[in-house]
């Protein structure tokens, strides 16, 4: 009979959890609120996942999104249909570990009573390095930086986060946290890649893709077929 009981209640807890935990939806993309005072010119965006790819948390687009926005808010002119240069993200090194197993116990033995009094249930940790290059539309790196993030993210009902959105939450705060050390870097240098970015000009914009050959030989061909069709047989006499 326990043993049921202790089932049933490892079934509904991620329920409970969705019905009584915070959103992410407001603070998952939020970028740091310091901007550059020298901002750089506009910058293609790219992202590098690497090991973040292989995490149960973070999906797939989101370093990409939340790169995207700190550069566009914090780190480069507004928008510009030119884009001079290239802001790189590169994601090193990426570990995560739940804490928090001795609450867990506790938790079942009591029937989650302090769950539903908002006790913590465990925390989310991730650690995760970054490296950002900018490089000019030549390709050439003018600057690399590098930066670590530490998060910490607390699973409880009414203050905290539930099980399922825990995880993400973490890889990408830690990933903010890593973005906040890496741009006073780039503003100590903002000047001088300002004025480098500038002097390469733009990137050359993507040509369009050539129409197919025999597309375009096709009218005239068409037309002198047509013209040798449409004459009179008498004209062969």
């Amino acid at each position: 009979m326990t043993r049921s009981l202790l089932l049933l209640l490892l079934a509904a807890l991620p329920t409970w959890f969705l019905a009584g935990c915070k959103s992410v939806d407001k603070v998952l993309f939020q970028p740091t609120p310091a901007a550059l005072a020298d901002r750089l010119p506009s910058l293609e965006v790219t992202v590098d996942n690497g090991p973040l790819a292989q995490s149960d948390g973070a999906w797939p687009d989101d370093p990409q999104k939340l790169f995207e926005r700190e550069v566009r808010m914090n780190m480069t002119e507004p928008e510009d249909t030119l884009r001079y240069g290239y802001a790189k993200l590169l994601i090193t090194e990426v570990s995560t570990d739940r804490q928090g197993k001795v609450l867990q116990a506790l938790q079942l033995i009591t029937l989650m009573t302090p769950s539903v009094l908002g006790v913590p249930l465990e925390w989310y940790h991730t650690t995760l390095k970054a490296e950002m290059q900018i490089v000019d539309a030549r390709g050439e790196v003018l600057g690399t930086y590098t930066g670590t993030g530490e998060s910490r993210i607390k699973v409880a009902m009414y203050h905290g986060y539930s099980q399922t959105q825990a995880p993400r939450l973490a890889d990408v705060e830690a990933l903010r946290l890593a973005l906040a050390q890496i741009k006073p870097q780039v503003s100590l240098d903002a000047a001088r890649l300002r004025d480098q970015l500038l002097a390469a000009g733009p990137v050359a914009p993507v040509a369009e893709p050539a129409e197919d050959a025999d597309q375009d030989d096709e009218p005239s061909t068409t037309s002198a077929e047509t013209r040798l069709l449409g004459e009179p047989a008498s004209s062969e006499k």
